[in-house]
């Protein structure tokens, strides 16, 4: 599967726009540790891996979706991100699905 976030100069068939969306939460002891780091600084790594999980899980989503509909790439791919609550996050991603 090609994926890409720009258009290719290529004929294709455009097979519709395909998403992928995943909420996720740390739980309550990796949250009071997010919120100590926020207090002396540095890396809340408690929250980087809760956003890389949710960003692969939304991805795979996606390329699930695509897969389905028959495509072989996905253009145009663009990622978004919303704070549902403190330590809730949550990852769209979307793009063009289309056969080579």
């Amino acid at each position: 599967m090609l994926l890409t976030t720009t258009d290719l100069k290529v004929e294709y068939e455009v097979l519709g726009i395909v998403r992928g969306s995943k909420a996720k939460a740390v739980h309550l002891g990796k949250d009071i540790l997010a919120f100590i780091r926020k207090i002396i600084g540095g890396e809340v790594a408690e929250y980087s891996e809760l956003m890389s999980d949710a960003r692969d899980a939304a991805f795979e989503e996606m390329i699930r979706e695509a897969e389905k509909l028959g495509a072989n790439a996905i253009v145009g791919i663009r990622f978004s991100t919303a704070s549902i609550s403190t330590g809730i996050a949550e990852i769209y991603v979307y793009g063009t699905a289309i056969k080579i």
